[in-house]
């Protein structure tokens, strides 16, 4: 009788998953972004309580932030995250939402600024530069060495297709 008879059936399945999901990449050339983005939204509601409205996106902005530097065109930030935004787009008007509903049975909703951040890094593999998507706080440890090129260790996803931490190598 083992005494983790649980740990014992599951543990190559996990060696599987660690391995694939887990690789360590040091590097000393590594750069973050940050493209922050405003949109307009509304909502066509068809009045079921089964199936959700329609989505129509309107006016967009976007900005990219590299290794937090404030960019041109940045209306504000740094805000609680370290975050520049761009102007807001215009709001749609009563005829631009008037236009796009197409369903007798729609009820257009009033319209909502939405916004979305996406993160990427990009680090040298093998030579090559590859970019990756990130979460907020690898691109935040990306921004506090980035000036001094700090050499971090990443974790990668599954199929090092996405950094899922980034740690400061210490001397």
């Amino acid at each position: 009788m083992t005494l983790f008879p649980t740990i014992r059936r599951f543990t190559p399945i996990a060696a599987i998953v660690m391995l694939v999901g887990c690789t360590p990449v040091n590097t000393a050339n590594y750069s973050a972004t940050a493209k922050t983005t405003y949109v307009w939204r509304v909502e066509y509601d068809n009045g079921s309580d089964r199936t959700p409205g329609r989505l129509e996106d309107f006016g967009t902005t976007s900005l990219i932030t590299y290794n937090g530097v404030k960019p041109d065109g940045a209306v504000t930030g740094p805000d609680e995250k370290g975050l520049f935004w761009p102007k807001l787009p215009p709001k749609p008007n009563v005829d631009e939402i008037e236009k796009r509903n197409t369903a007798y049975n729609e009820e257009p909703k009033s319209p909502l600024l939405h916004k979305n951040v996406t993160y990427k890094v990009t680090y040298d593999r093998e030579g090559q530069n590859v970019t990756v998507p990130t979460n907020y706080d690898v691109y935040r440890t990306i921004v506090k060495n980035a000036k001094t090129q700090t050499p971090l260790k990443f974790t990668l996803g599954v199929d090092d297709n996405r950094v899922e931490k980034a740690v400061p190598i210490s001397n």
